[in-house]
């Protein structure tokens, strides 16, 4: 196979692309669904998270074998950020998308760098540096140009605002699940971590469903289970995994720097299967959220936390 002549650099590269294409796809099968069916969020995301679950569950019990039981502590911390992470954080994002473009929504999802920042700041007692401001400054002033872009498109303020604030909410929550994964993956390793962190997320998805909706709401199209059981391989499984290889090879800089694709992609997959226009306000803003997001990319604390922007 011709991989198995790949470098370590190579693979890792490959990888970082790979995933990057994964989680940017996310966006464009909650939209496919939403056009498809009068699919609710809640049981789009349970679909995603059903379908990921046996992958989460097998990398769990394999990395919990030979490791120390988990104290009352751990299962406090994996609790609270598994409701943070992917359930919290992607129920804001998935109600968010009713309402706004794929390439928008990616973009406000990329401030979570810079949030993460800003969290350590106000909590953890960490300088702002200079670098970082000017990150702050860059990302946001993109995402205002990729505001007025859905605005003039939608002509609804009050839905682009809403649905914006959705989705920031989701970035919020995630960067939050971001700083507080940091010691938890040092304590008990990056896969057992990220599959037990998704066991709760699952659970409290599907805790979400059966006290919202009758169980007739699992009756869907088959191309709603055929986007649902996309977005658990694609957009969630496939890059997780992808991006923790692509780290061990090329190191977590250049990962998350290759990272920075995923706008771009979500924009460009948005345009081609979605029929978003483009204009010169998105690309500037995208363009913008990038630069911000490349800065603060350079700090070395940020870098060290769980990579994957979902």
């Amino acid at each position: 196979m011709p991989w198995k002549h790949f470098s370590a650099e190579r693979l890792g590269v490959a990888f970082s692309i790979l995933a990057a294409l994964g989680f940017s796809f996310k966006a464009i099968f909650v939209k496919l669904a939403y056009a498809a069916a009068p699919v609710d969020a809640v049981t789009l995301l349970s679909l995603r998270m059903v379908f990921s679950l046996p992958v989460f569950l097998w990398v769990g019990f394999h990395s919990s074998r030979s490791a120390p039981p988990l104290t009352r502590r751990d299962w406090l911390m994996l609790i609270v950020l598994g409701l943070l992470g992917y359930y919290g954080a992607s129920l804001l994002d998935f109600i968010g998308l009713r309402y706004i473009t794929a390439g928008l929504e990616r973009l406000i999802l990329f401030t979570y760098p810079t949030l993460t920042i800003l969290i350590g700041v106000l909590f953890m007692g960490q300088p702002l540096e200079r670098r970082e401001v000017g990150s702050l400054v860059l990302s946001y002033s993109g995402i205002a140009l990729a505001f007025a872009h859905d605005l003039e498109l939608s002509g609804d303020s009050a839905s682009v605002l809403l649905g914006a604030t959705f989705v920031f909410a989701s970035s919020i929550s995630y960067a939050f699940y971001l700083a507080g994964s940091a010691p938890m993956i040092h304590r008990l390793g990056a896969a057992r971590f990220t599959a037990l962190a998704m066991l709760v997320s699952t659970a409290a998805t599907q805790a979400h469903f059966f006290v919202v909706q009758p169980l007739s709401a699992l009756s869907q199209p088959f191309t709603i289970y055929a986007y649902g059981i996309g977005m658990a391989l694609f957009s969630t499984v496939l890059p997780v995994f992808m991006q923790s290889a692509a780290i061990r090879r090329i190191g977590s800089s250049r990962a998350v720097l290759i990272g920075t694709l995923g706008p771009v992609l979500t924009i460009f997959f948005g345009w081609w299967l979605l029929g978003e226009p483009l204009s010169l306000s998105q690309m500037a803003g995208a363009a913008l959220v990038l630069t911000g997001v490349w800065l603060v990319s350079r700090r070395q604390v940020f870098v060290k936390k769980n990579p994957s922007p979902r």
